[in-house]
């Protein structure tokens, strides 16, 4: 009698689950759709956009209104779940393309300087683009090293996605001259005069500071106001070279810890991949982990001489920074990147992460958002022999 009872009950669960499951199925087949797309579905490569930016209109809410994936170009799946003016949950899907639509970056000025004799080729000058990392670029035009003169030009530079550009300019060969030495008095930016100009109640004065300032003693520093000091930790020597530790790092960490002065530090990369910026920041982490460190870590990446030779996009190489700068993250420091206002402004992509704006002028015109400004690099103050760079920090 008992097992008879139990298989009536199960019998009847399964008939009531299964008229909810069917009374959900024809619910959402019945289900009132209402959805306009926009006109033009093409994304920009690594456009910050989401699911609502390329609805026109819809009868409901989008419940999962997500950033869409525009790392990678082609056809994308866009699919998400909205509730209707019935109030049933729905699934929507439909397709966007992602595009590459910027022309490469060719770094020329109107014109090029080469010396007598020496080798002149398209990989001298920074070509780039912030998809392909082996845009096609080249010179048009004859022109020899070997004879003085002056050679009008036109280099060009095409991406995968077809997006061509070109910059005429002048190749200068130059017949070397003999050296009669500089006569131009070097000016002097005194760190008293920059607390005078820019110290506010939002804005603190400081240094950064390396092997290359010697012996620092800063007892001064902190007696002439300095108030956060940025320090070289190391970096590599070459790409994928052996690490070397900053040969004034300890002293100069300890003794700023010493006489209480906000640390932050930068590290100079040569990273060619995400996992070299991995191996580079879990190094500079063992280098510091013992002493106090206030202020972000900068990525300092400056091979642009020799950029070409990387075979790097630059997404890639902003992915890189960010890969080294979230490795320290884990371990609880902060972290910024490190840049001219130039670089910053045509190379490196947007980012999340403190930027360290570098521009040696007295009024930056950099329209991008920065916490720290490396203001020049002739700063003269107590405690140090010799020039330093002084920099802003907002706070």
């Amino acid at each position: 009698m008992k097992k008879k009872i139990i298989i009536i009950t199960l019998l009847l669960v399964i008939s009531i689950v299964g008229g909810i499951n069917l009374y959900k199925f024809i619910r959402i087949k019945t289900a009132k759709i209402e959805i306009d797309l926009k006109e033009n579905l093409n994304i920009d490569f690594n456009d910050k956009v989401r699911v609502s930016d390329y609805i026109e209109s819809i009868n409901g809410k989008i419940v999962n209104d997500y950033l869409i994936d525009t790392s990678e170009l082609g056809k994308k799946v866009v699919e998400f779940v909205f509730i209707n003016e019935q109030g049933i949950k729905l699934k929507y899907k439909f397709n966007v393309n992602i595009v590459d639509t910027k022309e490469p970056v060719i770094w020329l000025n109107t014109s090029y300087r080469v010396k007598k004799g020496n080798t002149f080729k398209a990989s001298d000058i920074l070509c780039g683009d912030d998809y392909d990392p082996e845009p096609n670029c080249y010179i048009e035009g004859d022109y020899n090293t070997d004879i003085v003169g002056e050679y009008p030009l036109v280099y060009k530079a095409i991406d995968s996605s077809g997006n061509m550009n070109e910059e005429k300019f002048i190749l200068k060969v130059y017949e070397p001259q003999p050296s009669v030495g500089n006569n131009s008095k070097v000016e002097y930016t005194k760190f008293s005069n920059v607390i005078k100009e820019y110290k506010t109640s939002n804005i603190k004065i400081g240094i950064d500071v390396s092997a290359w300032q010697g012996d620092i003693d800063f007892e001064k520093l902190k007696k002439a106001g300095v108030e956060f000091v940025i320090i070289r930790v190391g970096g590599t020597k070459g790409t994928n070279g052996e690490y070397f530790l900053d040969k004034k790092f300890i002293q100069n960490i300890s003794s700023a810890n010493k006489y209480n002065i906000p640390v932050g530090l930068y590290f100079y990369s040569y990273a060619n991949s995400r996992e070299s910026a991995i191996r580079d920041a879990e190094w500079v982490r063992e280098q510091i982990k013992n002493y106090k460190v206030d202020l972000p870590i900068a990525f300092d990446w400056e091979e642009w001489s020799s950029f070409n030779e990387y075979n790097l996009s630059f997404f890639e190489l902003s992915k890189i920074s960010e890969v080294f700068l979230e490795t320290l993250g884990k371990y609880g420091y902060k972290g910024m990147l490190y840049s001219s206002k130039s670089y910053l402004e045509y190379i490196w992509f947007p980012t999340d992460y403190d930027i360290w704006l570098a521009h040696y002028t007295k009024d930056t015109d950099y329209h991008g958002k920065y916490r720290f400004w490396q203001l020049c690099d002739t700063g003269r103050v107590d405690g140090i022999k010799g020039n330093v760079d002084i920099d802003i920090m907002y706070y």
